[in-house]
């Protein structure tokens, strides 16, 4: 669950300059074709109980304002380009295309990532080594080189960072050095399509949002981030595999859901620790920002309205496009806009 989404942001991060018409080589397989019948069913009846579990593109409207919502996978898929095909004429006539982190505020993170690299490695406190026991930083060290990241870089990488790292898969990260940087996740190529039509791209929130959202973790927590991240590494590739196949099936929630019962499993903590350690992620990683995004998206909606909103036309829609993750659930997207007096309807695909 962590490294699903914490492999997402650490995406976001690096502004990949991408390559939208190169394929993806790395694969894996559908870790759900391990589950049992019975654990299929516990993940399903699981995110059933959650509101909008399903579905990743969705229309909001309130009064004459309306939002085409878009659920979005970051990561490069073949897939991409039918989906952003078939929403092209909506970008391309929308008053504004909102994202989680916008062209120009990705190249202000990259700036402050190279004239600040203290925001991710911690040159002066204890190392992971120092923090961690001799076979969790043998396996977080082996990890590591595996992605390309040396015993010694990794050793002072800060932990969010670090789990982040574990999070990409080794052949991810190799397309991402690579020439070029790695194909088109489906976010670059919504504003590409916004920009080429003359359609403005704003983020959603500060450009240094990331940064801060691990700034309060007790060092424990911290630590705990990083150990959880360890199991899935060795199978990156096939927790890539099994999120874009669930994102396709519009099964959103069960994603969120098998990897809390893949925790269970294979993260060596108690059911309890667990749903403790789910519910911090979920509110750090979503609810959170989700909340602050309510505001803006209003607010952008409601001026692409209004006739006397400079020059764009009175009667406009906004279009947002931000993680499916970020979409359901009590404190989701829709569920926040419902709140406010929007109605939702899902849009079928």
């Amino acid at each position: 669950m962590k490294r699903l989404i914490l492999a997402a942001t650490l995406w976001a991060m690096t502004g990949v300059s991408a390559n939208a018409g190169a394929q993806a080589a790395c694969t894996g397989r559908n870790l759900f074709d391990d589950l049992t019948p019975a654990m299929r069913a516990e993940v399903a009846a699981a995110a059933s109980r959650v509101p909008h579990s399903e579905g990743t593109v969705w229309e909001a409207r309130k009064g004459d304002a309306r939002m085409l919502i878009l659920g979005t996978y970051h990561f490069t898929d073949p897939r991409h380009a039918d989906a952003v095909a078939a929403l092209k004429p909506r970008i391309e006539n929308a008053a504004t295309l909102m994202v989680e982190v916008s062209p120009e505020d990705q190249e202000k993170l990259k700036a402050r990532l190279l004239s600040e690299p203290d925001l991710l490695m911690d040159p002066v406190g204890p190392s992971l080594p120092e923090r961690m026991g001799k076979e969790q930083w043998a396996a977080l060290s082996e990890a590591a080189a595996e992605r390309g990241v040396p015993a010694i870089l990794a050793s002072r990488m800060r932990p969010w960072y670090a789990a982040m790292t574990l999070s990409m898969s080794p052949c991810m990260m190799a397309e991402m050095r690579a020439p070029g940087g790695a194909p088109a996740g489906m976010d670059m190529m919504l504003m590409d399509t916004a920009e080429k039509a003359g359609v403005p791209v704003r983020s959603l929130e500060p450009y240094d949002t990331v940064l801060g959202m691990f700034d309060d973790l007790s060092p424990e927590d911290e630590i705990d981030m990083v150990l959880w991240s360890l199991p899935g590494a060795e199978h990156a590739d096939d927790f890539t595999t099994t999120t874009a196949a669930a994102f396709f099936a519009g099964k959103v929630w069960e994603l969120w859901e098998f990897s809390r019962l893949d925790s269970y499993i294979n993260s060596g903590l108690s059911r309890a620790e667990v749903d403790r350690q789910v519910a911090l992620a979920q509110e750090r990683l979503m609810d959170r920002r989700n909340r602050a995004w309510i505001a803006p998206l209003t607010a952008a909606a409601e001026a692409a309205v209004r006739p006397e909103a400079g020059d764009t036309p009175a009667g406009r829609e906004v279009v947002a496009a931000v993680g499916a993750l970020h979409l359901p659930g009590e404190q989701g997207v829709l569920r926040l806009l419902e709140r406010d007096g929007w109605t939702v309807e899902r849009v079928a695909r």
